[in-house]
């Protein structure tokens, strides 16, 4: 059976929302929703949330969870991951075979969700990473750029990433507008190696990790989910939220 390692990247110091993570949705922190929640999936080994801020690690240590201390000089969540992996991996002394990426900022993350991103690599050895691909509701979603818009080939691989609006409306009526949902499993030695590659100009551009994997050659399967869930990246997104899990 693969052992399976949840990492939650969260930071204080957004530029759209700072201190974000202690954010109180229904009383509770944001993090501490991400936790519990993610915490809950049956096929994980073990939850941890990385994060170059003490006030993080303090709330999740008061919580009863386990938190690392990253860098403050990563960019990129998935880059905060692989530094968490070794971390975790050198003080346990273990080696993951799978490392999911839940982002700080999706409190309405169910278990189940965890479990459909995982399928998919435990059934085809090739798959490096995964990502979960959902509905856009509406054209206001869909022109939002903290929506990262995604479109797929054929065979349901990633073909590119933005926040601008993908595909064009003209014409389109038959096709589904798609967003990426930011449940994001990796090989572990495949999250070791996307540290090792150099950052790409469009995944620089569109600010989204992702990029770097397409703009290097690789695939990133995208796997549909129906489970309705909004992340937090404005106080709006926040109230609305509190909306919508009450």
């Amino acid at each position: 059976m693969s052992s399976t390692l949840i990492l939650v990247p969260a930071r204080f110091g957004s530029s759209r929302f700072p201190g974000k993570p202690l954010a109180k949705i229904l009383g509770t922190p944001m993090i501490g929703h991400v936790y519990k929640n993610v915490s809950a999936c049956k096929k994980l080994t073990k939850t941890i949330i990385a994060t170059c801020d003490e006030e993080i690690i303090e709330y999740i240590e008061s919580i009863g969870g386990e938190a690392v201390h990253t860098s403050n000089k990563h960019e990129r969540a998935s880059d905060r991951c692989n530094e968490a992996l070794q971390i975790i991996e050198n003080k346990d002394r273990i080696k993951y075979d799978i490392v999911v990426m839940v982002q700080g900022d999706e409190p309405m993350t169910k278990p189940e969700m965890i479990s459909q991103a995982i399928n998919p690599m435990l059934k085809d050895s090739s798959i490096n990473v995964v990502n979960l691909i959902g509905d856009i509701e509406n054209k206001e979603e869909f022109n939002d750029r903290n929506t990262i818009k995604v479109v797929c080939d054929l065979n349901g691989n990633a073909m590119f990433f933005s926040r601008e609006p993908i595909p064009t409306l003209i014409n389109t009526s038959n096709i589904p507008m798609k967003k990426q949902v930011c449940i994001i499993p990796f090989r572990r030695d495949f999250l070791i190696k996307y540290s090792s590659l150099k950052p790409t100009p469009l995944e620089v551009i569109e600010s989204v990790d992702m990029m770097r994997v397409l703009e290097h050659g690789y695939k990133v399967k995208m796997v549909p989910t129906s489970f309705l869930t909004s992340p937090v990246d404005t106080i709006d997104d926040l109230k609305k939220v509190e909306r919508l899990m009450s």
